[in-house]
């Protein structure tokens, strides 16, 4: 049958329509060649897949508190939570949390590499199975009549079998095993064997001389990625260390911010007395506006700083939840009742300096990273070198069929053999590319070296830093505390001295201001003490030792790309941290309680209805106070009167001026600790 130029014509259009209704986007029909994007296409929001987010309540507010159920949680049981709910660490950020960018799963994902590194040796199985028919026509003269042509042609029927097995050695060479079989009939006449087969058996070896050699270089890729995935594991490390230490800390906010809540709110009670109490006196005539005024703005200033101090609460308990990894609100209110540690814990300077240098994740870190870079180097040196291979090849043939007269003839067993040997060179000119890839090596290598020194460097600067900051916090807190007590007891004086009209209000206003005060530096000092412990161990690089914290290697079954109709193989999942053991305290109590918080006197009642004389101010009421609460005052309740002003004495000085005494310096109490706790190591 001839083929047209006219059919060949219309089929040639009809593939042409049949590619021009492919759709633009390729889905849903099968195209031969897609069409230009000429345009962009976005997918409305409603038809992407969805992903829900948790119902939960709405928070509570300053405005709108909700009453919520306590939840009594220790720190042990905040940092066990962190730990459970840490398959995308989180980090504290101020008063918030967010993701740290690590996962449980980087190091297994690094760990893969490995064996995508080691696939290369493995080795390499080709079979090619083919089937052929020939029959390709050809004009010729007739025999019979030579004026003639005729068409004619031969039928070739041939199997192709080919087996070929390949290995990559640990020195860069490879050895190869091919077997090939070729079975052919022909139609033709006059063929010696027809039909016949041929085959061949080849053994070759492969091995590079320079370039490409040495079982060093050829497993450096290897090592470079078992490099990557220990350093995958201590960035998850240092991740994981980050949010034990910011639950600490978010631990220890939430706890100083219920204590500001509570001085906060004794202040507005005090200040709401002294507001009655100047309300009270302004209505009796006993007291003028001035005074009403101070007290109402002190009062509203006070509330002021309440709100501030709730709103401060809420952020405090919502940022711990965040880095918990709990919802905003779920209708119970998180209540430390681990007391803050007051014992000081002395640590040597050079032992944490020790410790520094062999734990901290981010200096491994760097080391690693210069061994990645000499595997580099290795690998930049080898490539560098001319291509120089020596080859070596040995091959059996063999043949068999059957002649004419239906004979079957064979050759003998290694009776057709050859062989090859030979050596082959090539190299670029220059070498201006490995070269210029061997600088860049050595230049990393050189560039991490000093990354290093510059990370111990740092490393000494923070803990010097922490070291600082323990002594700071824990004397700032003793002194703090005295100034506390020294305080309360001011303000009881100053509120029973202006009960008495002994004083002006604004002393007993300074003496709430600064006892509210210090309360506040009390606890903060206090509990950065106990957040710097926290940091000293972070940056020791053993918070998680010193609290327990292993990480235990989960595993999934794969099943690989043919599906579950053969057993699947166990590989790592994800390295996730835990368990963990107990090391806090845990109290009975509200954490805050540890403080002694005691509420400042109020005087009583009596107080606010004793008669006072009466003082006539031109902003005072125009009618006249009851007669019953006009009474005189006792001389003996009454102040002295300020001495006339007279010019001071001349005072000779004496000849010699007296010794002065030495005060002896406050000087903390050292608890000594045999065994720091920060240092007990597994």
């Amino acid at each position: 049958m001839v083929v047209s130029p006219r059919i060949v014509g219309l089929l040639v259009c009809a593939l042409a329509a049949s590619m021009a209704s492919v759709p633009a986007h390729g889905q849903g029909m099968l195209g031969i060649v897609f069409p230009e994007q000429r345009r962009m296409e976005i997918r409305a929001p409603s038809e992407i897949p969805v992903a829900r987010l948790p119902d939960v309540p709405a928070p509570p507010t300053v405005s709108k508190p909700v009453q919520k159920e306590p939840l009594e949680l220790s720190l042990d049981d905040a940092i066990r939570i962190a730990l459970r709910n840490s398959q995308v660490i989180r980090v504290l950020t101020g008063a918030g949390a967010t993701s740290s960018g690590s996962t449980i799963y980087d190091p297994a994902v690094t760990n893969t590499q490995i064996d995508e590194a080691r696939a290369r040796f493995d080795p390499n199985v080709q079979v090619l199975n083919d089937f052929d028919r020939i029959e390709t026509p050809q004009g010729g003269f007739d025999p019979a009549d030579p004026t003639r042509a005729r068409i004619e042609g031969d039928r070739i029927d041939q199997y192709n079998l080919g087996l070929g097995v390949s290995k990559t050695t640990s020195t860069g060479g490879t050895a190869s095993l091919d077997v090939h079989t070729n079975p052919l009939r022909s139609s033709a006449d006059g063929l010696p064997l027809n039909p016949r087969t041929t085959s061949s058996v080849d053994m070759g070896f492969s091995q590079p001389l320079l370039q490409g050699g040495g079982i060093r270089a050829n497993l450096a890729p290897i090592e470079i990625a078992r490099i990557d995935t220990e350093r995958s594991f201590y960035q998850l490390k240092q991740s994981v260390q980050q949010l034990v230490r910011g639950v600490i800390e978010a631990y220890w906010a939430l706890v100083f911010a219920r204590v500001e809540v509570w001085a906060r709110e004794q202040q507005v009670k005090q200040g709401q007395w002294a507001f009655d109490f100047a309300e009270a006196q302004f209505r009796r005539g006993l007291g003028n506006a001035g005074d009403r005024a101070q007290a109402q703005s002190s009062l509203a200033r006070f509330r002021a700083n309440a709100i501030t101090a709730r709103a401060n609460l809420l952020r405090r308990e919502a940022a711990l939840r965040n880095v918990l990894g709990l919802l905003p609100s779920d209708q119970r209110q998180i209540v430390p009742v681990t007391p803050p540690s007051t014992e000081w814990i002395d640590v040597e300077w050079e032992t944490i300096l020790r410790i520094a240098e062999e734990y901290r994740p981010d200096l491994i870190e760097l080391k690693l990273r210069i061994e990645s870079d000499q595997q580099q180097l290795l690998l930049a040196e080898n490539d560098a070198f001319p291509r120089v291979d020596a080859n070596a090849l040995y091959r059996w043939d063999a043949l068999g069929g059957r002649d004419p007269s239906g004979a079957w003839l064979a050759s003998g067993p290694g009776q057709f053999t050859g062989w090859q040997l030979g050596i082959d060179v090539s190299v670029p000119l220059g070498l201006r590319q490995s070269r210029a890839v061997l600088r860049r090596a050595e230049l990393s290598v050189m560039r991490d070296r000093a990354n290093l020194e510059q990370g111990l460097h740092n490393a000494t600067h923070l803990l010097a830093d922490n070291y600082r900051n323990l002594a700071q916090f824990h004397e700032e807190y003793q002194a703090f505390r005295e100034t506390r007590q020294a305080a309360r007891t001011n303000l009881n004086a100053q509120s029973a001295r202006w009960a008495a009209d002994l004083t002006i209000y604004l002393n007993r206003l300074q003496a709430l201001t600064s006892w509210g005060d210090a309360i506040d530096a009390e606890a903060q000092s206090l509990l950065q003490y106990n957040s710097e412990f926290a940091n000293l161990q972070e940056q020791m690089g053993t918070i998680l030792e010193v609290h327990g914290v292993r990480f235990v290697e989960e595993r999934y079954c794969s099943m690989g790309p043919l599906g579950r109709r053969f057993p699947g193989r166990w590989y790592p999942q994800g390295r996730r941290p835990g368990p963990y053991e107990e090391q806090y305290e845990r109290g009975s109590e509200p954490s805050e309680n540890a403080f002694d918080l005691d509420e400042p006197v109020i005087p009583t009642r009596r107080d606010l209805d004793r008669p006072r004389p009466l003082m006539r101010t031109p902003d005072a009421p125009p009618e006249a106070p009851p007669d019953a609460l006009i009474q005189p005052r006792l001389d003996a309740e009454r102040p002295p009167l300020p001495a006339p002003m007279r010019e001071p004495e001349q005072i000779p000085l004496p000849a010699q001026a007296p010794e002065r005494t030495e005060v002896p310096a406050y000087k903390p109490k050292w608890l000594p600790v045999p065994e720091p706790r920060i240092l007990k190591l597994p």
